[in-house]
Formats: C-alpha cells, structure tokens, sequence
C-alpha cells in the first residue's frame, strides 16, 4: 500500500502536519506542488510557501506551476495514482482530476456539507460554535462538493481561542484522520458517500471591510469574536475617534468583561507598533 505513488499539494502553515505525517509514514511522495514564491512585507522580499521550505528539506521534488495549464503538464508527467490536497486554493479541471486512479483527497476544516469555501475556519469562531471538525472528501469540479470518505467531530474547548490555536489543531486533527484512514481507502474498506446538498452552508473569502468594528454600535460578543477570528488576516480594525481626524486603529486582542463589555488589550494605530493597553 505505501507504494502508492502519492503527489502532495498544499500551500500554508496548515499544511504542514499532513505532508510532514505522510513523510513520517513513508509514503512514496513523487512531488510536493505548491504555489510560486511571493513578495512579502513591507520590503517586498521573495518568500517561498511553508509546504515548499518543508518539502525541500525533506529532499521532496517541488513544483510550483503558475496556472492551471502547467499543474495539468506537472501532474501528467508525475502520473500519481493518488493526490492530497490541503489548502492549495486552485479549482481543479476535470482534466486533472481524472488523472490519478484513487483521485483527489482535500483535508478541508469543518463537518461538510457545513461551512464550504474559503473560510470555514473563521466561520466557526464568528458563530460561536462548540464544535467544528475536519473532512477528508473527494474533490470534484465543484467547490468543497465531492463525496465524504470521512469526517470527524472536534469540540472548542476553549472559548477565547483565536483563528491561530483552532487553526493549528484542526491541522493536527486533520492529519491524524488523514494517516488513519488513507490506508482503508486505498484498500477499498471506505466508500465515500455523497454530500447532503440542502444541508450545505457557504462561507466567502474575508475581505478587509469585512473586519470592520465599530466600537460604538456593534455588539460586544459579536466584536470580540470577529477579533478572534479575523486576526493575523485581514486584521480587524477602526477609526479611532472618526469626528476628529482620527487614525486608522488595528484591534489585535480584546476580550468581554464580566458586565458584557468589550475591554481592548492590544491595538496598533497604523506606521506603528503594537501597544498593550
């Protein structure tokens, strides 16, 4: 079964755990596919995805195809019997899914058909929900759409969790379902089933404007949960003192007092630093 030829394709920190527990387990990962390096920062400078510093390191071919034209070539000419997908962000053609015999495996966050798209994370949080999960379905050419081979229920545990701690359990968590269940897929004990379609809940990508908060007017447990939920991306932000000229005023951490109110501990007035208040 390890002699599954296995292609990879991720991008981010989330990631991580999965490539680096198919390595442990010695899978035969013929390419690691990630996206090109970007300019990051104020000074612009060249930064390769995590997947690809891990991959390196681990002395893993990588690729990074700038469109969906050059992944159809790399992935033709790697010819995979199976592929993993953990936050790679590329609609797949028909083309390129048909391509490996087992197809394409995504590690996606949350209890599918519940919180499709670009931020089920983030989701999760801004709803205040006790629990989310992880997905590991088959991808088809419609968004977070394909057959369930398996999930599983996690519990939030702790309410003042922010986007980074969910975020990196539920990448160990999706992990170790990946490492427990790959084996009876590729053996044929799972057969995934279909998605409940009327069941199905959608988030968007989250934009600037979205992380909004007017100290004034929006309520007090919606603002701190949008604070936890949308920080380090895009950030949550204000205009301190509007009717004066005021500056632009990022909310890093806040939390509710005993009487429901939101007490700000660390913001960032724009060109500056972080202050703790």
């Amino acid at each position: 079964m390890k002699n599954v030829k296995l292609i990879f394709l991720g991008n981010p920190e989330f990631a991580l755990p999965s490539l680096e527990k198919l390595i442990k387990e010695n899978y035969q990962i013929v390419g690691v596919i990630t996206s090109p390096d970007k300019p990051i920062g104020r000074k612009q400078i060249l930064t390769p995805p995590p997947v690809k510093v891990l991959a390196e390191k681990n002395n893993l071919s990588v690729y990074q195809p700038k469109d969906k034209n050059e992944l159809l070539e790399i992935i033709k000419k790697l010819n995979p019997d199976l592929a993993i997908v953990v936050a790679y962000g590329m609609i797949f053609p028909k083309e390129v899914l048909d391509i490996p015999k087992y197809g394409f495996i995504n590690i996606h966050p949350s209890l599918l058909p519940k919180y499709r798209g670009a931020a089920p994370i983030q989701a999760a949080i801004l709803n205040g929900d006790e629990k989310t999960g992880v997905s590991l379905f088959l991808i088809d050419e419609k968004i977070d759409h394909g057959a369930i081979i398996a999930n599983s229920e996690f519990r939030i545990k702790n309410s003042e969790w922010n986007y980074e701690i969910l975020s990196k359990k539920l990448a160990e968590f999706g992990a170790d379902l990946l490492i427990e269940i790959l084996p009876k897929y590729i053996n044929g004990e799972i057969t995934p089933l279909p998605q409940d379609d009327l069941q199905a809940a959608y988030t968007k990508k989250i934009k600037t404007e979205d992380a909004f908060i007017d100290l004034e007017k929006d309520n007090p447990i919606e603002m701190e949960r949008k604070i936890r939920a949308l920080n380090p991306e895009p950030g949550t932000w204000t205009i301190n003192s509007p009717t004066g000229g005021g500056k632009r005023m990022k909310i890093l951490e806040a939390e509710l007092t005993a009487n429901g109110k939101l007490k700000l501990k660390k913001i960032q007035y724009e060109g500056g630093n972080p202050v703790e208040i």
